[in-house]
């Protein structure tokens, strides 16, 4: 027996698992996009976060050295 293609005239409409399994692809797709997002969206808020508080650091010692605090040749008193 020989197998061949389908019969002439034959239209294929649509292959079902791919019918079935799109509904499932596009809300996984959308769910991964906005969790990205997310998470991208976060981690530059807490880097423009550690930026600002070494910033503050930074000034805070700046202004210790300037008003004479923590000077090498005097202790802590």
């Amino acid at each position: 027996m020989t197998v061949t293609g389908p019969p002439p005239g034959t239209v294929w409409m649509a292959d079902h698992p791919l019918i079935l399994a799109v509904p499932a692809f596009v809300p996984a797709l959308i769910i991964a996009g906005v969790v990205g997002f997310i998470v991208v969206r976060d981690r530059r808020a807490e880097r423009a976060e550690n930026e600002a508080a070494a910033a503050e650091d930074d000034l805070a010692a700046a202004n210790d050295r300037e008003d004479g605090r923590n000077r090498p040749d005097q202790g802590d008193t």
